[in-house]
Formats: C-alpha cells, structure tokens, sequence
C-alpha cells in the first residue's frame, strides 16, 4: 500500500493550514487518523489525538492536538487505498504559517465551507519540544514530540453552550493546502493533493 508524506511548497500563496474546525467526530479508528471531507487540493484532518480538554469553564478554552506529526492516516478515494502522514518538519512549518498569515480566527463547525464562526479564536499555540516536561502533560495528554498543539478561546456563547458543553464538538480537525509526495519502495513522485 502506497504511503504519502503530505510536504509544504513554500514558495505557493496557498500552502499549509488555513482552517482548525471544531468536530464531533473526528471519524477516528482506534490507531488511525481518518479524514473527514475532501475538497480538491485540500485535506481535512481529524486525529484520535484531536480530543479537546476543557481547559477552564469560566475561561473558555478548549485545548488539543491540531497535527500529529508522522501518524499515518489510512485514505480510501474511491478504492484507491493508502496512506498519508506528515512530518515533524512539516507540521512546525505548518503552525508557523497558520499563525504567520493570520488564520487565528479562522475557524468552522464540521468543515462547513465558507461558514467562519464568530467569537472563537486560536489563543495559543505550541509545538511539543519534551514529552515529560510539556504543558499537554498537565491536561494529561499523552502526545509526541513534534506535535502542534492549539487552545482555542471560545466567546461564541451558542458555540459554548450548544456545541463544546453538549459535546457537540469534541475535537479539532486542520483544512489546508498541501503537495504530496508519493513513496513506494521503488520510487519517489511528487504531485498535487486531489
């Protein structure tokens, strides 16, 4: 089975992560990520690591894992099987450009195109450097290093109230421009994401 490492073209107006969507079910297998809707060149990615914390009721911010590095994530386009991950490398260049290009507030309920909510904003934002001596540690996640973590402040009182309290949403899933890079045992192929 083929294994694909989505990589960033730094070079392209439209590369990385330009959206976190909060979700109920991050379509998740017990140790794999599975992808929830797909638009041509973009990925959407949810994670079993994508389980929020309500960090603080009164705060209102929700803390979780917005990009595993190196988990692969099992694909099933129209019985064309494989499997993508990324890499360390290219999930810290992926928060760094989510934060450089100013996507904080760019936030969706279930990847709802075009509908951007109101009052939610990413207020944090890290990569985890130390698995032992990680803030992720005291909300007892246990995550590896080279993983972007996120904690979004959720003013939106619908949101609050109606989706993050009932467990309407319980996890982030990341939307964003990507290149594959195709890897097999005999060759290496670069293409668009579709």
């Amino acid at each position: 089975m083929k294994i694909i490492e989505l990589i960033m073209m730094e070079d392209e107006k439209r590369a990385g992560v330009d959206t976190i969507s909060l979700v109920y079910d991050p379509a998740i297998e017990e140790n794999f990520v599975a992808l929830s809707k797909q638009q041509e060149g973009r990925v959407a990615l949810s994670s079993e690591y994508m389980r929020m914390t309500l960090s603080d009721a009164d705060k209102r911010i929700v803390t979780g894992a917005a990009l595993v590095p190196n988990k692969p994530i099992y694909r099933n386009d129209g019985g064309d099987e494989y499997y993508i991950y990324f890499s360390k490398d290219t999930t810290r260049k992926a928060s760094e450009s989510f934060l450089k290009n100013g996507y904080q507030r760019s936030t969706n309920l279930e990847h709802e195109e075009g509908d951007r909510l109101k009052g939610v904003s990413v207020v944090e934002s890290w990569i985890i450097e130390d698995e032992v001596n990680d803030k992720s540690k005291f909300y007892k996640m246990n995550l590896p290093v080279g993983t972007w973590m996120v904690s979004m402040k959720i003013d939106n009182d619908e949101v609050w109230k109606e989706y993050i309290k009932e467990g309407k949403v319980r996890g982030f899933s990341i939307e964003g421009w990507f290149v594959d890079k195709m890897k097999t045992k005999t060759k290496t192929e670069q293409a668009r994401l579709k």
